[in-house]
């Protein structure tokens, strides 16, 4: 992979992230501070993706694998994804809203498949090139959290209309990209091919069926994370919280790089026990911090991240990786990205809505933070206690 190539593919996922990071984190925010959307409101908006994120396999594998060159479909969904964000952004209501959300995160989440299969074709060494191309995408997220902060548009429609205009800059730019064709042109795939379905001849194994239940309950803590954290420490106060928040996705970054080193040293299990706790170490942080004496706890509960995400997420799909015999792989994969990003999150957005409503006070004082972030607290506890006594890690050979 020359230089020129690596260079588009590297602006390429800056864009595609920064796209998502200029609205889903603080959406929460918005909807709550500005149109006055309910906590189940709220949730329902966040689940959406998750559903989309169940869908989009179809659309990836039964269409555009098979009828379109990756670049044209990316390009042409951004740019659709565009018209409804920028649609969003004229709209107050919620019966109005969700439909056009729902909307544009079909079209946004095939993107997430689309600029991967994109990268891949260009590559020679996918397993060493990918990585040093897909870390630009969290520097994307980065940015778009400090652009939000320093604009002071946390509670704004205006994220809206930045992100429409992402979406036609990243639909533009597609089709500057490298020419990926249709990886299964004139090729039969079914439905159990797109979704995985042969991998859950994997779930016999008794470890491996806990590391994708476990995934999936671990998800529902993790939902109230990125659903309300912004509205949690903008409520507090906090000056650039979606600036702050960034320290997040820094902290993941540096993980990413240490974590070969944990890994020969911990263990599959002891890693995922590891991110499991860091999830309810984070959240009663956030149940005890405050941001005067003990703002300390805030920024360690953010920084966090990095053990939180990299620990269980990365760690699972290593293992999961190691699991399955090679022509399961990518199935596996499928399987268990369904399991976290649509089922767990799905579960998890209307967990997290009804939780908010069930302890918002009133104009005063919203919301009782500290009550809210209890509950997730004990769930990644109750998770890591079920992970604890039902995993056994096969010893290596």
């Amino acid at each position: 992979m020359n230089l020129k190539i690596r260079s588009q593919l590297s602006l390429m996922m800056f864009i595609e992230y920064f796209v998502w990071g200029s609205w889903y984190v603080t959406m929460g925010t918005y909807l709550t501070q500005t149109l006055k959307f309910d906590g189940v409101q709220v949730g329902v908006a966040y689940s959406a993706l998750s559903i989309a994120a169940i869908i989009s396999p179809f659309f990836v594998g039964m269409i555009a694998d098979r009828f379109f060159a990756a670049e044209r479909a990316l390009g042409v969904l951004h740019i659709i994804g565009g018209i409804l964000m920028y649609l969003i952004s004229n709209v107050s209501t919620f019966d109005n809203f969700y439909p056009l959300l729902f909307a544009y995160t079909l079209c946004y989440m095939p993107t997430l498949a689309l600029t991967n299969a994109v990268c891949f074709h260009q590559m020679n060494n996918p397993s060493q090139e990918f990585p040093n191309v897909r870390v630009f995408g969290t520097v994307g997220w980065i940015v778009a959290g400090l652009m939000l902060s320093f604009l002071k548009v946390e509670a704004s429609v205006m994220q809206m209309t930045i992100t429409a205009g992402l979406s036609f800059a990243m639909g533009i730019y597609s089709f500057t990209l490298p020419h990926t064709p249709p990886k299964k042109k004139g090729e039969k795939v079914t439905i159990s091919d797109v979704l995985g379905l042969e991998a859950l001849a994997l779930m016999k194994n008794p470890s491996f069926a806990i590391v994708v239940i476990a995934s999936i309950l671990i998800c529902i803590p993790l939902s109230f994370y990125y659903n309300f954290t912004n509205l949690f420490l903008n409520e507090l106060g906090m000056e650039n919280a979606a600036g702050k928040m960034t320290m997040g996705q820094a902290s993941e970054f540096f993980f990413l790089l240490v974590m070969p080193l944990f890994f020969v040293r911990l263990g599959v299990k002891k890693m995922i026990m590891f991110g499991m706790a860091a999830w309810a170490v984070r959240y009663l942080l956030f149940a005890f911090g405050n941001t005067e004496s003990a703002i300390w706890m805030l920024y360690l509960g953010i920084v966090l991240h990095g053990i939180c995400y990299d620990f269980f997420f990365v760690t699972g799909q290593i293992y999961v990786d190691n699991k399955a015999p090679e022509h399961l792989k990518s199935a596996a994969q499928g399987m268990i990205t369904m399991a976290t990003y649509g089922i767990g999150m799905f579960v998890g957005s209307l967990a997290s809505g009804k939780v908010l409503d069930a302890y918002t006070i009133d104009a005063t004082i919203p919301h009782d933070w500290q009550s809210i972030w209890i509950v997730p607290a004990a769930l990644a506890l109750m998770v890591l206690l079920l992970f604890a006594f039902f995993f056994k890690e096969e010893k290596q050979k």
